[in-house]
């Protein structure tokens, strides 16, 4: 009897040593894994995108061996030159459409590798729950430079609030352009960032995405969202010399895993326009 107690003892002994001996080693594993992540990082302006590079992109590459960090810019200038220079990895503030017009116009090798959910234009009010209540003669405020001031007409068209004219281009569109203005709205321009401000004056008014999100304005409470056309989707970008390298493959893979939609779905970016192919 005392013989078989010796060999359990000794046998527990044994059994309490392999598990510690296992749980250091995994323990040190884990550590030396997390030491090999290779940080990157990505530049973003104010808005949702830093917080969805963290909140969302971040973890998934993680998993593939990315420890993300950001840079935010105050401008839409220096994120672009500062990847085209090296200083960042890659950066995600801007929508197709100004990559283009911006790279082009500064002689820089940017490319988009893939797009994400993209907060656009909403109309918002204190005053209303439904365009339809707006009254004949409201004031109605809309972003006063021009590229987000033709994206404003084009959505208050769209909610048939006013009509533009034939034959023009849409996205250069200004309030000459109206063709109709059934309810006699009156429409003021504004600088962006004074938008959300204007709530409390106006009947509606027009926010960019970033403006409304910084305002922290809920977009599933606009009175209306834009529809985005891939041009003015958020894009992830890269220097065009490392679009195929093996960071900007695991982040292609990330943008388009169901792990990501998933995420998203979850997430405080729900209500953002979708990627061109998500179902």
């Amino acid at each position: 009897m005392r013989r078989n107690t010796k060999w359990l003892l000794a046998l527990v002994g044994i059994v309490v040593v392999f598990i510690a001996i296992f749980g250091l080693s995994r323990n040190s594993n884990g550590r030396a894994s997390g030491s090999k992540l290779k940080t990157v990082k990505i530049g973003v302006a104010a808005g949702p995108y830093g917080d969805m590079a963290t909140k969302v992109i971040g973890p998934l590459l993680e998993k593939k061996g990315y420890k993300v960090v950001t840079k935010e810019f105050n401008d839409y200038v220096q994120p672009n030159k500062a990847l085209n220079s090296g200083e960042i990895d890659a950066n995600l503030f801007q929508h197709s459409l100004y990559l283009k017009t911006f790279a082009k116009a500064n002689h820089l090798k940017l490319s988009a590798i893939a797009q994400t959910p993209t907060l656009g234009m909403g109309i918002y009010s204190k005053k209303l729950k439904k365009l339809s209540a707006l009254k004949d003669g409201a004031t109605v405020s809309i972003p006063n430079d021009p590229s987000n001031l033709a994206r404003a007409l084009q959505l208050l068209a769209a909610q048939h609030l006013i009509t533009l004219k034939k034959h023009i281009n849409v996205t250069t569109a200004s309030k000459a352009d109206i063709a109709t203005n059934p309810k006699n709205l009156t429409i003021k321009t504004l600088d962006a960032a004074q938008l959300p401000q204007s709530l409390s004056n106006v009947a509606i008014t027009v926010v960019p995405g970033n403006y409304s999100w910084s305002a922290k304005l809920d977009p599933s409470k606009a009175l209306a969202l834009e529809k985005l056309s891939d041009d003015y989707k958020e894009v992830f970008v890269v220097k065009t010399s490392n679009k195929n390298s093996k960071f900007a493959k695991a982040v292609k893979s990330v943008l388009n895993s169901r792990a990501f939609k998933q995420a998203i779905a979850k997430s405080q970016f729900k209500d953002f326009d979708q990627p061109t192919g998500w179902k």
